[in-house]
């Protein structure tokens, strides 16, 4: 091992010296304790159990013990604890369910001391109490905990904490008679021990199991609790609920936490299972660790400092049959790997960006901004002279460039968000609702989108003739009903015989077929036909040019012997009864005689005032027999990304979510995943919860649908015998009772359920309220005072 730092610390007297340095174990380690003089340290476990004295330059061990040729199940520990007032005294926990403790003044080689097999199950944890010497607790698998008096031989106080598994039990440093205690469930529980029938305080820490807790040497109400979640929170117990003041994200299940001595908001934490680390963090900096230890090769198990009052000097034990004692200033900085720039947007479109401010300073051409904001972000805005990095002096200046109030306004959106609507109705519906909606912001262009989409999608039979005319009135600005050409290329006299000439120059007569038969509407005069409002362009094909596909035209020798052209009877096929409609037909009757329509006069035609027939109707047909009906989900997809990437994730999942499977399968499962998450991440932003919730209900990704359910976590006790219920339904699999019984009715509730969380009764959402308007007192007669919030 390479040379390492010295340390030495003076404290009241005594000094303590030492370097980085390990030594081997003949087994891994479960657990570690100090004495009170920080002069050795026990190690124990399944197949160890040895104290080692800490000397200057290495771990020499003192005493074994394991003693006799068949050691039993007591000396495999999954815990043990030094006594800080007592250095002959340990304890240990057993993984047979057995507490023991160990009298180092004994003159035997067997130092063991007393039993104590009042546990069903593993034990946990043992703790004893920092100023009674013959106090001691312990916390097992059977959901059970019990205080001894090493005076007799039973226990004292059994705490029953109406759950599985104890994982941890701390004794309060600042309150005599207060323990915390830890459970598989999540729960956290404050007990006094003059009080064995019912805890004082419970709350829900942790998503999943609690497996550590630790009171602050300094701050009375401090407790730190680590968990299976892979957090660690600080919780603050002054107040009268536990209030979260910090919150740690780590990257595994958290299974030690410890509070750094004479530093308030540094703590040590180590994992479960995953990373070797061991990491100190300080609470206010939460994203990244203070400092890392990286000498282990396997899990670390336990973690103690080696002194009350001393900060710089940390033991560990590990999986890997290592016992290890670490120098701060031997630690590695993972500041020093991060990314040293930042850059984000806030809600409004204001501009943030970090960097160094040694960068910035030394920028010459940097021009200075009214609006910049300047504060270090890494670390401490003051050094703190005692923190043993003092050669850490890295800042951050934090500049903020504000974007102007009324360009930066986002109303539209949350308007957009409140008004759309997303399910419940047919497509065609929703796409008037929402073409309605953008129109009225002012959003033109998105309008016009959800109208396309209504043409495309929703069938024409079920659209309104109000609602074609309205879309092709005069000056209107919704696109066409369908891709558009001149009606001045469309064959002249459709069920007769003609000649047909492409060429752009020339006018030529074109006649329209009006009947299912062979009566034609003809024109000759050079105006408009009279009720015609917009240029015909508004009636078929893609582009112009698109007819050459439709009918199949030769454009390599236009001038060629030209062909008499007659449309297939099988192209119009009937739909239904075409009724006459005499008033429709009355202001065509002065022009019936000429059978021709000059062509100027033809690129303006209209038939929309025609009730009976309209051309709308033969190109229904033909765009029926000729086009699938996916044939526009291309075009689409390239509007929602284009959408997407000019920032306007709204409409692209709002079309997403109303259009489902007809273009689904256009897009990619990781696009729509991104879209989706980013729309979400702004209604939430903007405090929109409901809708949030509904894009999630109704997306078509798999990803997101399960987003409202991963996080939410649902532990309900029963009311009969206080114990958890199953997630398999509502009867206890203990006293086989329905735990869902009104309080106030005595009935079963099938509906919405509400309880007390302190003495779990409830009942009827309206029955409960109505209970509480007049008593504070439970309806149950248990004697708990209820509260409704």
């Amino acid at each position: 091992m390479e040379k390492m730092a010295r340390v030495s610390t003076a404290l009241g007297g005594n000094t303590l010296t030492g370097r980085t340095m390990f030594c081997h174990l003949d087994a891994p380690a479960n657990a570690i304790s100090v004495c009170r003089d920080a002069a050795q340290v026990v190690v124990a476990g399944r197949n160890i159990f040895k104290i080692y004295s800490i000397e200057e330059e290495q771990f020499v061990e003192k005493l074994n013990l394991r003693v006799g040729r068949k050691p039993s199940l007591n000396f495999s520990c999954a815990d043990v604890v030094w006594h800080q007032m007592d250095e002959n005294l340990l304890a240990t926990a057993a993984t047979n369910g057995v507490v023991v403790t160990w009298n180092l003044g004994k003159p035997s080689r067997n130092k063991q001391d007393q039993l104590f097999t009042e546990h069903k199950r593993t034990v946990n944890k043992v703790c004893f109490h920092p100023t009674e010497v013959y106090m001691l607790l312990s916390g097992s698998q059977d959901g059970y905990m019990k205080c001894f008096d090493l005076r007799k031989k039973d226990s004292v106080s059994t705490f029953s904490g109406q759950s599985e598994s104890v994982r941890d039990v701390q004794f309060s440093i600042r309150d005599y008679f207060t323990f915390a205690a830890t459970f598989e469930n999540g729960n956290v529980q404050l007990w006094d021990i003059r009080r064995p029938d019912r805890y004082e305080r419970m709350f829900t820490a942790h998503n999943g199991p609690v497996f550590c807790c630790d009171w602050h040497p300094e701050d009375r109400g401090w407790l730190a609790t680590g968990g299976r979640d892979k957090m660690v929170k600080v919780w603050d117990m002054n107040t009268t609920r536990a209030k979260e003041i910090y919150c740690v994200q780590t990257i595994a299940s958290v299974a030690r936490v410890k509070w750094r001595p004479e530093c308030k908001h540094h703590i040590a934490t180590c994992s479960m299972m995953v990373d070797h680390n061991i990491y100190v963090w300080d609470v206010r900096r939460p994203f990244i660790p203070s400092a890392m230890f990286e000498e282990h090769k396997d899990v670390t198990t336990g973690i103690v400092w080696r002194h009350l009052h001393d900060p710089y000097f940390l033991l560990s034990g590990s999986k890997d049959s290592t016992l290890y004692q670490h120098i701060f200033k031997d630690a590695s900085q993972p500041i020093d790997r991060a990314n040293p720039e930042g850059l984000c947007y806030s809600l409004y479109g204001d501009l943030a960006f970090a960097a160094k401010e040694s960068l910035i300073s030394s920028d010459s051409n940097r021009k200075p901004y009214i609006g910049d904001r300047r504060h270090p972000i890494f670390f401490k805005r003051k050094l703190d002279p005692t923190e043993q990095f003092e050669y850490i002096s890295s800042s951050s200046a934090l500049s903020v460039f504000e974007t102007d109030v009324e360009s930066g306004s986002m109303d539209w959106f949350v308007h957009t968000a409140k008004q759309y609507a997303l399910a419940g109705r047919p497509l065609a519906e929703l796409c008037d609702h929402n073409a309605k909606v953008a129109k009225g912001l002012d959003r033109n262009q998105v309008a016009q989108t959800w109208t396309m989409l209504r043409i495309i999608y929703s069938s024409l039979g079920t659209v309104s003739s109000t609602n074609l005319n309205h879309s092709m009135g005069k000056g209107s600005t919704t696109l066409p009903l369908m891709n558009s050409f001149n009606l001045k290329d469309i064959p002249s006299g459709l069920g007769s015989e003609s000649r047909l000439d492409r060429s752009k120059g020339e006018s030529r007569t074109e006649n329209i077929l009006m009947d299912s038969s062979s009566t034609l509407i003809n024109n000759e005069d050079n105006e408009e036909t009279e009720g015609s409002d917009v240029p015909a362009d508004y009636l078929l094909g893609d582009v112009e040019a698109d007819e050459d596909d439709l009918y199949m035209m030769d454009h390599e020798n236009p001038h060629a012997e030209e062909q008499e052209y007659s449309l297939p009877q099988e192209a119009f096929p009937l739909r239904h009864e075409i009724v006459d409609n005499p008033s429709a037909l009355d202001h065509l009757q002065d022009k019936a005689d000429s059978p021709h329509v000059s062509g100027n006069e033809a690129e303006t035609v209209s038939l929309t005032p025609v009730e009976s027939f309209s051309l709308i109707s033969i190109s229904h047909s033909l765009y029926e027999n000729r086009l699938p009906s996916d044939f526009f989900n291309p075009i689409v997809r390239d509007t929602l990304l284009f959408y997407a990437e000019q920032g306007d994730v709204q409409t692209a999942v709002s079309v997403l979510i109303v259009l489902g499977d007809r273009i689904r399968k256009e897009i990619d499962e990781q696009t729509q995943e991104h879209w989706y998450t980013s729309y979400i991440d702004l209604l939430q932003r903007f405090q929109l919860w409901n809708i949030s919730n509904e894009v999630i209900k109704l997306s078509t990704c798999r990803a997101i649908n399960c987003l409202n359910q991963a996080s939410t976590t649902l532990h309900i006790n029963c009311s009969n015998c206080k114990r958890p219920m199953s997630n398999r339904g509502w009867i206890c699999d203990r006293c086989r009772q329905c735990a869902s019984m009104c309080a106030v009715c005595h009935h079963v509730v099938k509906g919405l359920f509400v309880w007390c969380q302190g003495c779990s009764h409830g009942g009827h959402l309206q029955h409960i309220m109505k209970w509480l308007e007049t008593s504070s007192h439970c309806p149950a007669g248990c004697g708990h005072l209820c509260e409704y919030t």
